[in-house]
């Protein structure tokens, strides 16, 4: 049997196999019904291990084991094989969440804050700093600095970049509204980012400006800032710096007041 390396590979990353695992299963494949002996010799893997890995296979729905001297293996359709593995995988992730959300109302979390509390009390002011790369890891950040907000949100964004925020804060801007925080976002408004400003109109107040920027404040205290346009760069390589340090945030977000008392509502514009 003669099967390409980048082929197993996308097997055992697709449907989470080890290789003896993908050669076994792809000879059975290419058999239908064979016996593991056979498979062994076709899939160049020792026999010892070929009896341990199919019945790995079995468990995991698939292979079927046909009783008999000697005892063969049928192979399921490659089709009810990827529903079985996309029903496993949901039932794996049920099951780590519920433990998760179970972990919550344990002393672990308890301990894990008092370790971070602990350690963030020893880190230097200078310390609470960063670059974030790759726009996934970016507004993961993102939303984790808002939703620590206590008083005042201030977004500086580009069309494009609102229409992100639309898909993955608004949730998160809702609560922060139900708590009483001050969101501001300002951005050029432009046909392709209307429908974004409408959707934020009940929990932000929008205004228009000429001036392309990328950055969020929090609380006058930490500063996250994107250093290119989105616009020109691949979502991979898109780097953002992040500063805790309430004397950069507040002559910020003073600046940024200066700016928006002569910036027209996107309502009157």
């Amino acid at each position: 049997m003669i099967v390409k390396d980048e082929f197993l590979s996308k097997l055992r990353r697709y449907f989470g196999l080890n290789l003896y695992e993908v050669k076994i299963w792809a000879a059975l494949l290419s058999r239908g019904v064979s016996t593991a002996g056979e498979l062994s010799d076709i899939a160049n893997v020792p026999r010892s291990r070929s009896y341990d890995v199919l019945e790995s296979l079995e468990k995991k729905g698939f292979v079927i084991m046909k009783l008999g001297k000697p005892i063969k293996y049928i192979a399921v359709e490659p089709a009810e094989v990827l529903e079985r593995v996309k029903k496993n995988v949901q039932k794996d992730a049920k099951e780590q969440m519920k433990r998760l959300e179970e972990l919550k109302s344990t002393d672990v979390i308890q301990e894990l804050n008092a370790l971070h509390k602990q350690g963030v009390e020893l880190v230097e002011p200078s310390d609470l700093s960063g670059s974030i790369r790759g726009r996934h890891n970016l507004y993961n950040h993102l939303e984790l600095t808002i939703r620590e907000a206590e008083e005042q949100v201030i977004i500086m964004t580009t069309p494009q970049g609102l229409i992100r925020k639309v898909e993955g804060f608004k949730p998160t801007l809702e609560k922060l509204k139900k708590r009483g925080v001050d969101i501001k976002i300002a951005v050029p408004a432009t046909k392709e980012c209307m429908q974004a400003i409408k959707d934020l109109g009940s929990v932000a107040e929008v205004r228009n400006t000429d001036v392309n920027a990328r950055f969020i404040i929090v609380d006058r205290e930490e500063i996250i800032f994107m250093v290119m346009n989105d616009v020109d760069i691949h979502p991979t390589y898109d780097v953002g710096i992040w500063v805790n340090t309430p004397f950069f945030a507040s002559a910020m977000s003073t600046l940024f007041d200066l700016a928006w008392n002569e910036m027209k509502p996107i309502a009157k514009k």
